[in-house]
């Protein structure tokens, strides 16, 4: 049976992991997301920024494909250059390390997804696009230059 009086010689250590993990979730925060981050394959940069209350992502860098958004639904944008181009929209702070409710369009397939953003480090960010439940999608995991 555990006893307290018994084992105060664990206190400290226990102490001092609760602290490092309050210090490093600390570290992370609601801005943590803003700035640049590279497309696993690393043919593209994505620049997230804040819009008013949400969170949007504009392609700066590379394509991974076409110059062009040749793959779009609507064939007036079919034109459009695909640097500069939001692909990333609507997103909410959680209040964890979260962005949700937003959608990501993909100029590979010319669809656009719901999506929901993971920061796991503030070297690495989990993309989840799914349609309809997050149980049917996939991850892709973005990362700083």
């Amino acid at each position: 049976m555990f006893s307290i009086s018994s084992n105060w010689k664990y206190w400290p250590m226990l102490l001092l992991s609760c602290l490092f993990m309050q210090q490093a979730s600390a570290q992370l925060s609601e801005s943590s997301i803003l700035g640049e981050w590279i497309s696993p394959k690393k043919d593209s940069r994505i620049h997230i920024f804040k819009q008013g209350d949400t969170y949007e992502g504009r392609i700066v860098w590379g394509t991974g494909g076409p110059e062009t958004d040749v793959k779009n639904p609507n064939p007036a944008l079919r034109s459009r250059k695909l640097v500069g181009t939001v692909i990333l929209t609507g997103f909410k702070y959680d209040g964890g390390l979260s962005w949700v409710d937003g959608e990501i369009y993909d100029p590979r397939e010319g669809k656009t997804y719901s999506c929901k953003l993971k920061l796991k480090s503030n070297q690495s960010l989990t993309i989840r696009g799914y349609v309809g439940i997050s149980l049917f999608g996939r991850n892709e995991t973005w990362t700083r230059p």
